[in-house]
């Protein structure tokens, strides 16, 4: 039983995950609120589920990652309740409810399930995680090459040049505006964190059905939740505390170093598909 309540709370922490998106797709607070009763009550779920499971194993539930990771959740969670409750950040909510709903769904993956009932379900499942990850990698690139552009018309600017070398090509009126390179930077980065937190989701939900419990141990799986928590942080380090110009054109690029290693990790993905 403890297993079910915390997936109960877990499919309650998706709300706060959807605020998340909405937050940065549309700037939309409208749907807060129910995010924030969804969240509270996955809490309470929560620690439902960490007493049973202590109860039933003897001792504090915090053996193994599964329930490492829950506790995480679960403190992350009261934490973050108890900050609104006092202060009203909301803001926070752009980071933490993402990263309570990951390490929520990885502590549910620790008691093995059925099998794939189809092929063609398990096919199509992989399919739409490498089509997400793609969509956010496409966004990444993006938004690296308009970081790499802002640096450049950054440096004409403070420079006053009115040629930046290769014939002319970053110089003159051939780059935007300043503000327009930071815009495109913010949409992209915005689409790709949803579309990779997506492909994460897929993917882990799809290893565990593959693989059951050993899908955790997998150096390409850690690696992926790094690049993950890195791409998290730059996203509430762009939306909610304000980094713009060269620090945050930097850790896009530093970002996309990381998801270049997690692509090199990822390259058997062929020889899955054609099993």
């Amino acid at each position: 039983m403890g297993v079910f309540w915390l997936r109960v709370a877990t499919v309650l922490y998706a709300a706060g995950l959807i605020d998340a998106i909405l937050s940065l797709l549309r700037r939309n607070p409208r749907f807060f609120p129910y995010a924030l009763g969804a969240v509270a009550a996955g809490v309470l779920f929560h620690f439902v589920s960490i007493v049973e499971v202590s109860v039933a194993i003897g001792h504090f539930a915090i053996n193994d990652f599964f329930q490492t990771a829950s506790l995480c959740a679960f403190l992350i969670g009261v934490v973050f309740l108890l900050a609104y409750w006092r202060y009203r950040f909301r803001s926070l909510s752009v980071i933490l409810f993402p990263l309570m709903f990951i390490l929520a769904l990885a502590a549910s993956m620790g008691a093995p399930i059925a099998s794939w009932p189809d092929s063609r379900l398990r096919e199509g499942w992989l399919l739409i995680h490498i089509i997400l990850i793609l969509v956010g990698y496409a966004a990444l690139l993006l938004s690296a090459g308009a970081a790499v552009f802002y640096l450049v018309q950054e440096r004409r600017l403070k420079r006053k040049q009115t040629d930046s070398g290769f014939g002319g090509l970053f110089g003159g009126d051939r780059l935007p505006p300043l503000d327009v390179l930071d815009v495109l930077i913010t949409r992209s980065m915005s689409i790709g964190f949803v579309a990779i937190t997506l492909g994460v989701v897929a993917a882990s939900t799809w290893a565990f059905i593959e693989s059951g419990t050993k899908w955790i141990s997998e150096a390409k799986i850690a690696v992926s939740f790094i690049t993950w928590g890195f791409y998290l942080l730059m996203v509430f380090l762009r939306v909610s505390a304000g980094w713009r110009g060269r620090k945050a054109a930097l850790l896009v690029l530093t970002v996309l170093g990381f998801g270049a290693l997690t692509w090199a990790a990822h390259v058997g993905l062929r020889p899955l598909l054609e099993r």
